[in-house]
């Protein structure tokens, strides 16, 4: 794979905002994992998201279903990029939300702010 592609498509797994609404509207489990600050997380978040930064990652990782796919969120899609690439290396099933928080509130998608 070109590694350009795969750095600014948010690689392969890479799911666009519509496709990410869908999936979490849909009856199938999907896990949210917000792999950004608090700060950040608190200003606004998708509702029934697992904050744990990218930092925290790899020591919190057992903290991640492996039955259900885990859906990578970050402020642009460059971290989650990274949390998706570190989750499908330890075997799990991930996709990345390309664009991030920034383009799912772009395309108008309910937020949660707060905790």
């Amino acid at each position: 794979m070109n590694i350009f592609k795969a750095l600014f498509s948010g690689g392969t797994n890479a799911v666009t905002s519509e496709e990410a609404k869908t999936r979490v509207d849909s009856k199938e489990p999907l896990f949210i994992l917000d792999v950004r600050q608090p700060d950040e997380f608190r200003a606004a978040h998708i509702s029934g998201a697992k904050l744990i930064p990218l930092s925290e990652l790899g020591k919190r990782i057992g903290e991640l279903p492996k039955d259900q796919p885990i859906l990578c969120v970050c402020a642009s899609g460059s971290r989650s990029s990274v949390a998706a690439s570190q989750l499908s290396g330890a075997g799990y099933d991930v996709l990345n939300l390309r664009g991030g928080m920034a383009g799912w509130m772009r395309a108008g998608y309910p937020v949660k702010k707060g905790k």
